[in-house]
């Protein structure tokens, strides 16, 4: 299936998982699609293995509870951030190294204090790795933690690379 992209969601400084200048970070790059799904695109390295050759399972329920957490952000004109409250995960296949792997999110419910939503790994071969079920608490982000914006470089960064539709 192809999915349009729409936009492009922020990058900051530190994030392990979107921080771009986090030596040990996977630097995931999160793209918007037209039904309002998140889906991230990052290439995981030798310093996010576990077994050699393949990626740790931490670092795999890492990126899918980004994706789904952020997928709200999708919804609204201001930011709403969501604090987890429970994910879970199931292991399919092994993830390995030093390939391209696609992250989708979506939102399967929300109410006024909580949404919930799934996710899936998904290899280059097309093959599911990962899924995921989550639920999160709608929290103002300065209630979560003391966030300048500006020092830690939360900001669109558009690349010579960013797709205009990706295949899953």
């Amino acid at each position: 299936m192809i999915h349009k992209i729409t936009g492009k969601q922020h990058n900051s400084k530190l994030c392990f998982i979107c921080g771009l200048k986090n030596k040990f970070g996977i630097h995931a790059h999160f793209y918007i699609t037209e039904n309002k799904e998140l889906i991230a695109l990052f290439t995981p390295s030798e310093e996010h293995q576990s077994y050699p050759g393949r990626l740790h399972g931490g670092i795999a329920s890492a990126i899918l509870d980004e994706t789904i957490g952020r997928s709200i952000l999708n919804k609204y004109e201001t930011e709403v951030w969501g604090v987890t409250i429970d994910l879970n995960v199931k292991f399919k296949k092994p993830i390995p190294l030093n390939e391209e792997l696609k992250v989708i999110g979506r939102i399967t419910s929300e109410n006024n204090r909580m949404f919930e939503g799934t996710g899936e790994i998904i290899l280059s071969n097309g093959d599911v790795a990962v899924t995921a079920q989550g639920k999160y608490l709608k929290v103002p982000l300065e209630k979560i933690t003391d966030f300048d914006k500006e020092e830690n470089e939360w900001k669109i960064i558009e690349l010579e690379t960013d797709p205009k539709e990706i295949e899953i």
